[in-house]
């Protein structure tokens, strides 16, 4: 079996942007290409509307609520027997799909411990490139709040919340 390099082994991501009335319905398109792929991740987005312009005809009717990309994605991952909607963040209106293999004994492990990464790359690049590693070498917990279905919808509790009319939330007790 030839030794796959270094690269094949890092991770790998889809993205998706959901804009409505353009590619909502394309769910067996999209779950055949992430079958031929097989990335690591799927972050799925909904667009988001940056006012009116010549290079575009969207408008803010194209923007998908949150649930509608949430539904989406849960249908999504219907279709996608190896992954599971692993992370939320509600204000940047995205999910995450993961492999399974970043659930380790029931938790995600999404993140990357980059202190680790940066060794690793250290190693490998003294070693003259004969060393190698996988995105499961520098994975690290996904905190509780980044979780999908967290009460937090992905707000770091310790971050403060800004919304609209000048009214600031804290967050930590939602």
């Amino acid at each position: 079996m030839a030794k796959q390099s270094n690269s094949e082994q890092q991770r790998t991501v889809y993205r998706l942007t959901l804009v409505k009335a353009w590619n909502v319905d394309e769910l067996k398109a999209y779950s055949d290409l992430i079958a031929l792929g097989q990335p690591d991740f799927i972050e799925v987005k909904g667009v988001t509307y940056c006012g009116e312009s010549s290079a575009s005809s969207l408008t803010m009717a194209n923007v998908p609520w949150h649930e509608e990309v949430i539904y989406f994605v849960q249908q999504l991952a219907n279709l996608l027997p190896n992954y599971e909607i692993a992370c939320e963040h509600e204000h940047s209106n995205c999910l995450l799909l993961a492999h399974h293999k970043f659930k380790v004994d029931g938790e995600w492990w999404t993140w990357i411990d980059y202190e680790r990464f940066q060794e690793l790359i250290q190693e490998y690049d003294e070693s003259g490139g004969t060393t190698s590693f996988s995105a499961m070498d520098y994975m690290a917990k996904t905190p509780s709040w980044a979780v999908f279905g967290a009460r937090e919808r992905g707000f770091d509790p310790l971050d403060t919340r800004f919304q609209r009319k000048n009214k600031t939330k804290d967050i930590s007790g939602c």
